[in-house]
């Protein structure tokens, strides 16, 4: 992936080892069942198999629960965290709360990536593929076959990257 590809960029190192690093995708509603207890201990088991750089779309829902995961984790583990921002605005339209959490965020990645300035129709989807670009590994939470998710996760498959869908943790 080029850097002229992407309008912005902050700290980001275009040479992160692809083979250790992972991608998340997966739907804004999350169920009540989803178990983020084992979904952490999911996680720990990725690093302690060697990954080491994590992105993150920065979506409300499981982008939100995989940030937050991992930044505990942080402490622990020698992890980066990549934000992966569609838009300048992809905040725009959370509620208040959800746009302070977004903030702290935002702040707390090791890096940050930006798509694109403006929010165009496909911003969303050119993150979802610059992730799955630069990854190995797509961890998905997907419990229908539509939407963007159903569409990073079959354009990974595509690219031949291994997914796994963590939806059925329970």
């Amino acid at each position: 992936t080029m850097i002229d590809d992407y309008i912005y960029s902050e700290n980001y190192d275009f040479n992160l080892d692809k083979s250790k690093s992972v991608a998340f995708t997966g739907h804004r509603e999350v169920k009540q069942d989803f178990n983020q207890s084992k979904f952490k201990v999911f996680l720990q088991e990725l690093i302690n198999k060697g990954y080491q750089n994590f992105y993150v779309g920065m979506a409300v829902g499981f982008d939100t629960i995989c940030f937050k995961t991992l930044q505990r984790l942080k402490s622990k583990n020698d992890i980066k965290i990549i934000a992966c921002i569609p838009c300048m605005e992809q905040d725009k339209k959370y509620t208040y709360l959800q746009k302070q959490e977004y903030q702290k965020m935002v702040k707390c990645a090791n890096q940050k990536v930006i798509i694109s300035k403006t929010y165009t129709p496909y911003c969303m989807q050119q993150r979802n593929m610059f992730m799955v670009d630069n990854s190995s590994l797509l961890v998905s939470y997907m419990y229908k076959n539509s939407g963007g998710t159903a569409n990073t996760v079959n354009y990974a498959k595509r690219c031949g990257i291994k997914v796994i869908n963590v939806s059925d943790i329970a």
